[in-house]
């Protein structure tokens, strides 16, 4: 058991138990993960970690990558599934109601629902263990009878615990051309998750109470003898004194103001609570009341009097209309759930064609801002619109939507539309598994390693439009992401998707993941010296190749390990130039940053290759200057931004260097004029940034000059993330 991933188990626990308490749901789940890595149950690293499970399983997967243990397909009986589970014949097979259930679906009545559910879509496929019986029966309606065993016993071991059909119901929102970053239901939960502060609750019921405390005022005054006290400059009270005329209703009068205002709070000494005080004890007259009781109650008058005026008074009206004006303006929880109901005609599990009827004004009220934006998350519209409306705002989020693009791609190669919609939705519900953490070069289990997809392979047509439509929305979704989030790298998940659809398009392109610091094991696969190849061979002669002296010839060792093939000649190129970098001696994770960071150079992390593969250099070259821009102007705000946390400081002045390393990319496509007039245009952005050598050494390997031996030329020199120690993080004294 590795003692730095226990360790980390061991800290979400502790942090899961500081903030939510020993019962929370969360402490559970990390207690979970130590139990099964200390009894050898979990395996962490491994792409099967969980003890005698299948890789295709669905896991419950922690922060971090690790498996709790815990299968998210099972899950106890729902209320139909109870209900149908009783009516079944005691004979009916099976260890658990959940194995009488899936084995139920394989009998012809269970079929012939399956088959109608699937005709009609009405159903939801949640996980994608939800599809396998439908899957199942499909391949039996359609005379592929060995396939279906094949996979009935695939399945069987697991069928006592996962559930294998899908959620029965409203039909399910087809996948297309348009997408969405929220479904209706998720947006109605989130607004309906809206509470209104207890500060703003207590204030408004203050302003509803004031009439009664008005009436108490008014109460008061007319037991005083003479002008009503007044608060006068010097702090003492002048005027009449009260409790010396009593009005006939007065037992009747106090009686009821007693009662009306029974359970009123207010501080022990505000003016409320010594004027009722004093109420409850003057059952007739004021016998109970010593002279510093009534001399209070003369000052509490004074002092409201002196605020807010005599009751009755114009000011005092004015003011406590204003008041409850307020207090009768619904609040932000209010109009979230006044929002909400609107979304109650819309199904759970679609989306909105548009956000104006539901985000209209409440009551003359507008939906406050922050609300509108969680509406719009339902919008359902193309990726670039939503890109403009700033409800995708990066590329980790562009990555939750595309698969709805995707999945519809994917399933266009079946020619049935019904089972077209269940493989759609099978991929979508799959792109929402979490991912594990991973040692060893191991990968993540692929969409084709389900079995129930698997089987579905033969009767899947590769047809050369449908490769078209793939490789469009490849390139579409590329530039979209380079020119909505130019500062940033293609996050993983994106990488994930931009291999599923160069796949579909029927194109080899090398796409290359960010490795972690920490778990790195030294080693490539051989897809990122592929990448780096077609890199060396695009960039040749840039800005980007001199800037970072990028190799012109890469040789082709290779090893195998771990079942995998190995680049070991990349390897090495990538911890030679790390080793250049330095300023001493490191080990552990930096080392290990050097080398990804220089890994990255060289492949460019994945922009050389997608340029090159979906010919975008027109493109590409149409919007560079303004595209450079953005990413060196933000890599230089984004170090300005002080911070005192180291880690917060190591991944600022990381993402800021990937930022500069992407402009200086787009640089390389605008001529040496663009070239000066962008870098000049960055020396009035250096103030409090410390980023001078970065910025002179930038202009030299434009001017023409190359970086030495250590990264420096003339003033300037090289900007990396990881390398150069504390002048990388930008912390030059």
């Amino acid at each position: 058991m590795n003692e730095g991933q226990f360790g980390y188990a061991y800290g979400q626990l502790r942090r899961a138990l500081r903030y939510a308490g020993a019962d929370s749901a969360r402490a559970d789940r990390w207690r979970a993960v130590l139990d099964g890595m200390a009894d050898g149950t979990l395996t962490v690293g491994s792409r099967t970690p969980v003890a005698d499970t299948p890789a295709w399983v669905t896991l419950e997967v922690l922060h971090g990558g690790f498996a709790s243990g815990r299968y998210l397909a099972e899950a106890p009986l729902r209320q139909e599934e109870t209900e149908l589970v009783r009516s079944l014949p005691d004979d009916t097979p099976g260890t658990t109601d959940r194995e009488r259930l899936n084995l139920h679906y394989l009998t012809d009545e269970g079929q012939a629902v399956l088959l109608g559910a699937l005709a009609a879509g009405t159903y939801r496929i949640d996980i994608p263990e939800h599809a396998a019986l439908m899957t199942v029966a499909w391949l039996l309606a359609h005379d592929r009878h060995a396939a279906a065993l094949d996979l009935v016993a695939v399945l069987r071991p697991l069928m006592h615990r996962l559930r294998m059909t899908p959620r029965f119901g409203e039909p399910s929102a087809p996948a297309g051309s348009v997408v969405k970053l929220a479904s209706v239901g998720q947006v109605k939960a989130s607004l309906r998750a809206v509470t209104t502060p207890i500060a703003i609750d207590t204030m408004r019921t203050r302003l509803r109470e004031r009439p009664l405390y008005d009436r108490l005022v008014a109460l008061w005054c007319e037991t005083v003898e003479g002008e009503l006290p007044v608060l006068q400059d010097d702090g003492v009270v002048a005027g009449g004194w009260p409790c010396r005329v009593w009005p006939e209703d007065w037992a009747g009068r106090r009686a009821a103001l007693l009662a009306e205002t029974e359970g009123v709070t207010a501080p022990p000494r505000a003016n409320f609570t010594r004027l009722r005080a004093a109420l409850v004890a003057c059952v007739t007259d004021s016998g109970s009341l010593t002279a510093r009781d009534v001399g209070w109650v003369r000052r509490a008058l004074a002092n409201t009097i002196g605020k807010h005026g005599a009751p009755g008074s114009g000011q005092r009206t004015a003011l406590r209309e204003a008041g409850l004006a307020v207090a009768a303006r619904p609040t932000r929880a209010e109009i979230a759930e006044a929002v909400a109901g609107r979304l109650d005609a819309y199904p759970d599990d679609g989306g909105l064609p548009s956000v104006d009827p539901v985000a209209a004004d409440v009551d003359g009220r507008p939906v406050p801002e922050s609300l509108v934006v969680k509406v719009t998350r339902a919008l359902e519209a193309p990726v670039d619109e939503l890109v403009a409306r700033d409800v995708i705002t990066s590329g980790e989020v562009l990555a939750t939507v595309l698969p709805q693009i995707t999945a519809s791609l994917l399933a266009a190669n079946i020619e049935d539309t019904a089972l077209s919609a269940l493989y759609a939705h099978t991929y979508a519900a799959f792109r929402r598994r979490r991912g594990l953490l991973l040692l060893d070069l191991a990968t993540q289990v692929g969409f084709a390693e389900l079995p129930w997809v698997a089987a579905l392979e033969p009767v899947r047509a590769h047809r050369r439009d449908h490769a078209d439509a793939a490789r469009q929305t490849l390139a579409q979704t590329t530039m979209l992401a380079l020119s909505a989030f130019p500062h940033t790298i293609l996050p993983n998940p994106l990488v994930r998707e931009f291999g599923a659809l160069a796949k579909q398009a029927g194109l080899r392109l090398p796409l290359v993941e960010e490795l972690a610091a920490d778990i790195f094991m030294g080693r490539f696969t051989t897809k990122f010296r592929d990448a780096a190849v077609i890199a060396s061979r695009v960039m040749a002669g840039s800005l980007y190749a001199r800037y970072y002296d990028l190799p012109e010839v890469w040789s082709e060792e290779t090893t195998t390990r771990w079942g995998r093939k190995t680049a070991d000649d990349f390897a090495k190129a990538c911890k030679d130039r790390a080793a250049k970098t330095r300023p001493g001696r490191v080990s552990g994770v930096v080392a290990n940053g050097t080398i990804l960071e220089q890994s990255q150079i060289v492949t460019t992390h994945n922009l050389a290759v997608l340029a090159d593969g979906l010919g975008l250099w027109d493109r590409l070259t149409a919007i560079a200057p303004d595209l450079a821009t953005r990413s060196l102007g933000w890599a230089l705000h984004r170090t300005a931004v002080p911070t005192t946390d180291p880690h917060a400081a190591l991944v600022a002045a990381k993402n800021a260097a990937y930022a500069w390393r992407q402009g200086i990319f787009f640089l390389s496509f605008c001529d040496t004029e663009t070239q000066r007039t962008t870098v000049d245009s960055l020396r009035p952005l250096l103030t409090g940034t410390g980023l001078g050598p970065a910025v002179d050494g930038l202009a030299a390997v434009v001017a023409g000059y190359r970086f030495g031996a250590d990264g420096t030329v003339q003033n300037g020199r090289r900007w990396l993330g990881w390398g150069g120690g504390r002048w990388a993080a930008g912390l030059v004294s």
